[in-house]
């Protein structure tokens, strides 16, 4: 959808202005206000998008406004420049998990059909034959995503899906619907919903004809109760649950992973505890193009814990950096050493040999540098760090105090998305978003290997 120009004007004007603007309006223009769906919408999440889309996936947190964009979106297609006229499409399936969801949420709820339309525009709804008929004869039809058969013999020629990801028969009733989307010239689907990994949703975000985007809960922050946005951010930033249901992230795993979304949620540290030694070891990738993988910096400590019966480390940031020079990455890595206080930066020198080290030296010669050469393949070098994950020997520092430069709010979460997509048969690629050389736990193996699983003769104590 276009936005329409004086409308983009009214949302761009400051507060005193258009409060002076709506002074002007007739007591009928403003009782029309609300209902005008592209002044308080965000355009780049909850506006249909231009082009020859047949499926609008938005992957949403919650109380992201989802729900209230494929109400719209609905309105936009079954009504026409009058309560009378025809709109672009006429015959519309609404389908939820359950019959119920689908009346509770998507025509009778807050942000559903029924409180979105204005009255003279507003559809009877049948509710015992979950059917909805609007002024302009226009027509929609509740179902169920448990009972994919009930889907079999009607046809459609637009559709509105909710909460796609938690259905149980979502494969079946899924394609049930695409067989039945054959009206018009152009049939079209909104499938709003909180992502998971589920399969069909997968195929649904790979297929050429879908249009993908994403809103999170904080982007509808106007709307939402402050101390609810406040008490979802201290509980759950940086887990995979808030990830998930307030970032809007599809979080995937490889089957057969070294390491598990549920591990980690295990491993996490709210603060930092006092530490016995610090290293940031890197993983310098073979090019600087933008396309090649990523330079791994990763900050990891051991844990100052002499009660403990074995000694733990922890991950405290990650400042890999992609499409860079071998100066910038090194000068990013010297940079975290000093933040960090870093007693030594370790640096695989494969790729780049005694390169790497005079790189990081013309940067800054007092920097305590060890080189580390791979002699096993990524798998086998992986595996005993992983081994100490499952011991719990490694934490996760949740705390996000201190990141690295223009890093994202969960400064982990991009090595963690990574560490559950590595197994030692991945083939790369398989999977959606899958690297193609794991560099970001490359330099946490080094980091960890580094920490835990080098026999060294001088002492583990820290001057602070």
């Amino acid at each position: 959808m276009t936005p329409d120009p004086i409308l983009t004007a009214l949302r761009a004007l400051p507060p005193p202005a258009r409060a002076r603007f709506l002074d002007t309006l007739s007591p009928r223009s403003l009782l029309a206000l609300p209902h005008l769906w592209p002044v308080w919408a965000r355009p780049e999440t909850q506006l249909a998008p231009p082009g020859d889309w047949q499926t609008w996936l938005i992957l949403g947190g919650r109380g992201s406004g989802k729900t209230r964009a494929g109400a719209e979106w609905v309105r936009a297609q079954v009504e026409g420049s009058t309560p009378l006229a025809p709109g672009p499409r006429a015959r519309l399936a609404l389908l939820a998990e359950t019959a119920d969801q689908a009346r509770d949420v998507m025509v009778l709820g807050e942000s559903g059909l029924m409180a979105c339309t204005p009255r003279d525009r507003r559809p009877v709804f049948h509710s015992s034959r979950r059917h909805l008929e609007w002024p302009n004869g226009a027509q929609a039809w509740l179902f169920s995503a448990a009972d994919p058969e009930s889907l079999r013999g009607p046809q459609f020629d637009g559709a509105w899906c909710d909460e796609l990801a938690k259905w149980r028969k979502a494969a079946p009733a899924w394609d049930m619907l695409q067989f039945g989307l054959r009206l018009g010239p152009d049939p079209r689907q909104i499938v709003t919903t909180t992502p998971r990994a589920n399969p069909v949703l997968l195929r649904i975000m790979e297929e050429d004809t879908t249009v993908t985007t994403r809103s999170p809960t904080k982007d509808n922050a106007a709307n939402l109760a402050p101390a609810f946005l406040r008490r979802m951010e201290a509980r759950y930033a940086g887990h995979r649950l808030g990830r998930q249901e307030l970032d809007g992230e599809l979080l995937l795993e490889t089957p057969g992973a070294f390491w598990t979304r549920d591990m980690l949620e295990g491993l996490r540290a709210g603060t930092t505890p006092p530490l016995a030694r610090v290293v940031v070891a890197v993983d310098p990738p073979v090019t600087s193009r933008t396309t090649s993988d990523a330079c791994g910096i990763i900050v990891a400590a051991l844990i100052a814990d002499p009660a403990a019966e074995a000694p733990r480390a922890i991950v405290l940031a990650d400042w890999s950096v992609q499409g860079r020079s071998p100066r910038a990455w090194a000068t990013r890595a010297v940079a975290a050493y000093h933040q960090y206080r870093a007693d030594r930066l370790v640096a695989e020198v494969n790729q780049g040999g005694d390169m790497v080290e005079q790189i990081i030296r013309e940067i800054d010669g007092t920097i305590a540098f060890r080189a580390v050469r791979a002699t096993r393949g990524k798998a086998l070098r992986a595996e005993p760090v992983a081994a100490l994950y499952e011991q719990g020997r490694v934490l996760h520092l949740s705390d996000i105090g201190k990141t690295a430069p223009g890093a994202s709010p969960h400064p982990l979460a991009t090595l963690e998305d990574q560490m559950c997509r590595f197994a030692a048969n991945a083939t790369g690629g398989a999977i959606p978003g899958t690297t193609r050389s794991p560099d970001r736990v490359d330099a946490l193996v080094w980091a960890i290997t580094d920490l835990l699983l080098t026999r060294r003769t001088e002492p583990v104590v820290r001057l602070v």
